[in-house]
């Protein structure tokens, strides 16, 4: 069974999407911040990581950074209000190794896309 890390600290865009992979036999994990899943990341291995940018403390983008620095071959995708171009938030996010965006609101369509298709790569 696969295996999802969502980090958010927006606890019902967590929820929401945990509840959604779960009904696709997906095994979920969920952290409400940066913190959390550094420390989570010390016992599991997740197969994806759904990180939201913005958090408080550490940001979404600090958080990727010490992910990359435990495994660099974490597979991790940035979840995100803002368009990438803003505050060069998707230079910095591709610079740390991330694999791709998806954009808040979430739509069904495009999160189970993005999720699966790497997920399952």
């Amino acid at each position: 069974m696969p295996r999802l890390l969502i980090v958010d600290d927006e606890k019902d865009v967590r929820e929401f999407a945990a509840n959604f992979f779960r009904k696709r036999k997906i095994d979920v994990t969920t952290a409400s911040s940066g913190e959390e899943a550094l420390a989570l990341l010390q016992n599991e291995k997740p197969d994806l990581i759904m990180l939201d940018i913005k958090m408080e403390g550490m940001d979404g983008i600090e958080t990727l950074r010490r992910v990359k620095l435990l495994d660099k071959d974490m597979k991790v995708i940035m979840v995100t209000g803002k368009k990438p171009e803003e505050e060069n938030c998707g230079g910095k996010c591709a610079e740390y190794g991330c694999l791709d965006y998806i954009n808040k609101p979430l739509e069904l369509d495009e999160l189970e896309d993005v999720v699966l298709k790497h997920l399952m790569n």
